[in-house]
């Protein structure tokens, strides 16, 4: 296996449990369920925001939101951080993208050092270290200005009239009198959306991804592809057959309970509780409008899988390439009395994720599931050390989980997955009348414990072994104040642990010692010259 490639697969929104090979009794995912027939699935894997934006500039950099600082959507990822594409590109590999990063770039500071943005440095900073093959963010609703809207492009193209076909056709719907029904509305998303299915984006998506393929293996490239598909997220609107495909009765029950909306709830889940979209998919009407749709949007990204899947078969490229199959958050869909994905319930909180190695190391693992304790951040290490490289630890935040795909255990594994939230841009930061460095949330979760550090307001806390539906909270219950108090402990040891010294490798600091200050004539300390020349023998200068 002289040449590898990996190739980066990320859905928008996607549940951790809305997968057949997850449990899911009436959703059938038969390709990505082949996908981890022959890798691994990792049963907790947690992302480090349970937002798009922060969520996936974690997955890009290795680094935690605290470290990387691009809080929300539209953030920009400050100039100079190191990303995926940087670290994977010493090694020779094209890192590229097809889809959405939504990555918000640094003008200020590519403009106050001078860099040219349209430039090869200016594009991949303004890219998250990627090369924009095709990016789509697939948010191009009227009003809104976009860097770019390749699939805008290719609509027009094809004949669909107006200046923004993305919605008027791929994300709505019309009516019998031929009226437009607009996918960014609850209520339309039971019909069938104007365009084809062909002409919607996750097959336009797909088909650039191999037309990438095609191109980096007609060049003889190693390549890191970044598959990035928008849907399930909303607008919750699918083409047809998609668009009902499924039905209410298969609906999962939602999962909450009147007690978690009662006098006694946190004051911050409260607010998000009465949040528009919170108050909508609470509402029956509306998850049985939505959530048949949001079924068969991932339907069809399980069918276009099995498309690509083939083309990776038919070039002869599964038994060098990594495969991953992950997504940047979940969704609520009116669990806990919420829409969206703003807290850290599992269903927000907790990826799907799938590896597959093709390295003959990894045949013990295929079809396995692992348990052990990961972040999205690992997937950064993991790729780096796929392709022969040495994870710069004094950059990285996360771990390879190479060892796992090879059946073994890591020594001193994490203990702890962490996760942060900034609500500031919320209407949660107004209903509570605070200020905008106040908006922060924490999560610190043991596998059992999870801890919320909700600053100016009391802690939440939920024990997942009793209640795994987490519909309890103790986070002011004083039989449990021992708890608190050592989840505290592990929150207060993850946020003092160095992630600024990113300049400096551990190797240049280990490699330091009094040596090197007699060599260069710094003689710190020194009594006489007798003392001098004893520290040079004993050094051998």
């Amino acid at each position: 296996m002289s040449k590898k490639n990996v190739l980066f697969i990320m859905c928008d929104q996607l549940r951790f449990d809305y997968l057949s090979c997850a449990g899911h009794p009436f959703l059938k995912t038969p390709n990505i369920d082949a996908l981890a027939a022959r890798g691994v699935r990792f049963t907790r894997a947690y992302v480090q925001s349970p937002v798009c934006g922060p969520s996936r500039m974690s997955y890009y950099t290795g680094r935690y939101m605290r470290s990387h600082g691009a809080n929300w959507n539209g953030f920009p990822l400050r100039i100079g951080e190191p990303t995926l594409g940087d670290h994977l590109r010493k090694l020779g590999v094209r890192t590229a993208l097809v889809g959405k990063t939504h990555m918000t770039s640094d003008d200020e500071g590519m403009q106050r050092l001078g860099i040219d943005p349209g430039s090869t440095i200016g594009v991949l900073a303004s890219e998250c270290g990627f090369e924009p093959y095709d990016r789509d963010d697939g948010l191009h609703p009227a009003g809104r200005k976009a860097r770019s809207a390749p699939f805008n492009d290719y609509l027009k193209a094809k004949g669909y009239e107006g200046d923004n076909p993305w919605e008027t056709f791929a994300n709505s719907s019309l009516s019998k009198d031929g009226r437009q029904q607009n996918g960014w509305l609850l209520a339309h998303a039971d019909k069938p959306t104007r365009a084809p299915d062909e002409d919607t984006e996750t097959p336009w998506t797909t088909r650039e991804a191999m037309r990438f393929i095609d191109e980096a293996e007609g060049k003889g490239e190693s390549w890191c592809l970044h598959l990035s598909y928008i849907k399930p997220h909303w607008p919750y609107i699918a083409p047809a057959p998609y668009h009902d495909m499924f039905d209410a009765t298969q609906i999962l029950p939602a999962v909450r309970s009147e007690s978690e909306r009662g006098n006694e709830a946190h004051p911050v889940y409260r607010a998000f509780m009465n949040l528009r979209v919170s108050r909508n998919f609470s509402r029956d009407e509306v998850r049985e409008r939505v959530i048949p749709t949001y079924m068969g949007l991932i339907k069809q990204i399980d069918d276009q899988l099995g498309v690509l899947f083939q083309h990776l078969r038919d070039k002869g490229l599964e038994e060098s390439t990594l495969i991953v199959f992950t997504a940047d958050h979940g969704d609520y869909l009116g669990d806990h009395w919420l829409g969206e994905k703003d807290l850290f319930h599992e269903v927000s909180v907790k990826a799907p994720m799938i590896v597959v190695d093709p390295s003959p190391s990894a045949d013990a693992t295929r079809g396995t599931v692992c348990d052990a304790l990961v972040e999205a951040i690992d997937l950064a290490p993991t790729f780096i050390e796929y392709f022969g490289g040495t994870p710069p630890r004094h950059i990285l935040e996360g771990r390879s989980i190479a060892p796992w795909l090879r059946g073994e255990t890591p020594a001193h594994w994490r203990t702890h997955v962490f996760s942060e939230y900034d609500y500031s841009m919320q209407d949660v930061r107004g209903a509570l009348g605070l200020p905008v460095d106040k908006c922060h949330l924490f999560m610190c979760f043991d596998g059992r414990w999870k801890y919320i550090h909700a600053p100016g307001f009391r802690p939440m806390l939920f024990d997942l072994e009793t209640d795994p539906q987490e519909f309890t909270d103790l986070g002011d219950d004083p039989a449990f104040e021992a708890v608190r108090a050592r989840m505290r402990e592990a929150l207060l040891e993850w946020s003092l642990t160095d992630h600024s010294r990113i300049t400096t490798p551990d190797a240049k600091i280990e490699g330091y010692n009094s040596a090197q200050q007699l060599k260069s004539g710094v003689l710190i300390g020194y009594w006489d010259e007798t003392e001098v020349e004893e520290a040079r023998r004993k050094y051998g200068l």
